[in-house]
């Protein structure tokens, strides 16, 4: 039996709108993350972890597992893992597979323009 959860219609949470929605305490949150790594993106220079839509429909599915179902970490691990093939056949695109060709478009760029430099270089000591 799955409660409804009224989740606002963004791509982008912070840690405390996670735990408002999932009425998690941050600490547990922070345990799942160290359990399940792909929940949230991890930003550099010290600023929280976001989450995505996925990520935040995740943890609910967790809390699910480990609050009303009573299975520990691991086996809402490998029940998370056997549901994975069914969600990902839902036929929307992978935020990975969105966001590969922007970075290897801008990495090529970025080759060119380096490549572009060592030319430059390599005159100078000619």
């Amino acid at each position: 039996m799955a409660t409804r959860v009224k989740m606002p219609e963004r791509s982008i949470y912070k840690p405390s709108e996670v735990c408002a929605i999932a009425e998690l305490q941050p600490y547990v949150l922070r345990s799942w993350e160290a359990e399940f790594p792909e929940i949230g993106v991890a930003h550099g220079g010290g600023r929280s972890r976001l989450y995505r839509r996925e990520d935040l429909d995740r943890v609910l599915r967790i809390k699910q597992l480990v609050f009303v179902e009573g299975l520990t970490l691991g086996a809402a691990r490998r029940q998370l893992l056997k549901e994975a093939p069914a969600s990902e056949s839902s036929g929307s695109p992978a935020l990975d597979e969105l966001l590969g060709e922007e970075v290897r478009s801008r990495l090529d760029g970025i080759k060119k323009g380096l490549h572009a430099i060592l030319e430059l270089l390599a005159g100078q000591k000619a």
